[in-house]
């Protein structure tokens, strides 16, 4: 079969990448066979891609760069029956609300071009959107929200998350595709240089100090994030693919597990980690931004995951995990 990633030269669109490409070649290695159809072709569509295959990819792996909002590119990247999509491309937080004609464009037609996409094959590709808690917010805002909490965004961003997901449902109601929606928690540690996105914080964090750079930190230390390790962001998300329609029933929005920590929390954990390894920290300076400060207060602190974990979905040990994760698979920069 062929898997179509959007925004898939993204760190999580790389991580689904190589998890899938590992996991088909440990089920070779065992002599298994079962439910998951081989993946002969995996697709990492981007607005830019890089010059080379990032590492840990085969030649099962292309890159293709174009733009998600074009109708005629996307149909033309699905382009046949067998076919299953993460639709992880996305213009993030704060970049929608310094421009939403581009969100609009990005996030919605772009959702819409891979959905009519999906529904013009011969066949009921499976799609998995990825969401936001950020289609939750506002005064009205329950102390804890579930998968069937009514949504109310309060920023571009989360509406067009909030469309995306009444379209997977509607979309999947009618029999044109198999969708799932990831809500997706604030995914941490990201890698690389910082993102448009207001919840960048959460990783800047951690990242910068580890390099040995200075953070500038937007919140106050007592700022909540609810927020998923990057290795069971991955894992939920094609768990999610994995899963069976019929344990999903007719709503298919699913909060990730996630835990909510204070900022105060992240840097103690981070503190406990770097002297465990002998890590050399770069400073940490408040400077609060109160339009970052807006954003992020405006999402929920609680939500029950039950769903999400009965379905297998892995939640994070502990933040001081997630930091050695990070490590681990990235290394400190230092």
């Amino acid at each position: 079969m062929k898997i179509v990633i959007t925004g898939g030269c993204g760190f999580l669109g790389l991580g689904i990448a190589r998890k899938l490409i590992e996991r088909q070649e440990a089920r070779k290695a065992e002599g298994l066979t079962g439910k998951q159809q081989e993946v002969e072709s995996l697709v990492l569509f981007d607005a830019q891609v890089p010059d080379e295959l990032p590492d840990g990819l085969d030649d099962r792996v292309s890159l293709a760069a174009g733009d998600i909002s074009d109708r005629g590119q996307v149909t033309a990247l699905i382009d046949r029956d067998d076919i299953a999509v993460f639709h992880l491309a996305s213009v993030v937080s704060a970049g929608g609300e310094q421009d939403f004609d581009l969100a609009m464009r990005v996030n919605f037609d772009g959702s819409f071009n891979v959905l009519e996409a999906c529904r013009a094959r011969d066949s009921v590709p499976k799609v998995v959107f990825a969401s936001s808690l950020a289609v939750f917010g506002g005064e009205a805002l329950p102390d804890t929200v579930n998968d069937m909490t009514r949504v109310t965004p309060q920023t571009t961003y989360g509406m067009t998350k909030a469309i995306g997901e009444l379209m997977i449902n509607d979309y999947t109601r009618k029999g044109f595709i198999d969708g799932r929606a990831a809500r997706l928690p604030t995914v941490i540690i990201r890698p690389g240089p910082p993102n448009a996105a207001a919840s960048g914080f959460a990783s800047g964090v951690f990242r910068e100090p580890l390099a040995g750079n200075e953070f500038v930190l937007p919140v106050g230390m007592g700022t909540k994030m609810m927020v998923l390790g990057t290795r069971n962001a991955v894992a939920g998300l094609i768990g999610l693919m994995d899963a069976d329609g019929d344990a999903l029933g007719g709503d298919r929005m699913v909060g990730l597990p996630n835990n909510a920590y204070s900022v105060a929390e992240m840097i103690t954990a981070l503190e406990a980690v770097a002297a465990d390894k002998g890590i050399s920290l770069g400073p940490i300076t408040p400077r609060p931004d109160p339009a970052t400060e807006t954003i992020v207060t405006s999402w929920p602190l609680v939500m029950d995951d039950a769903r999400a974990r009965a379905l297998g979905l892995p939640a994070d040990e502990s933040l001081e995990r997630v930091i050695g994760d990070y490590i681990e698979d990235f290394g400190t920069g230092q």
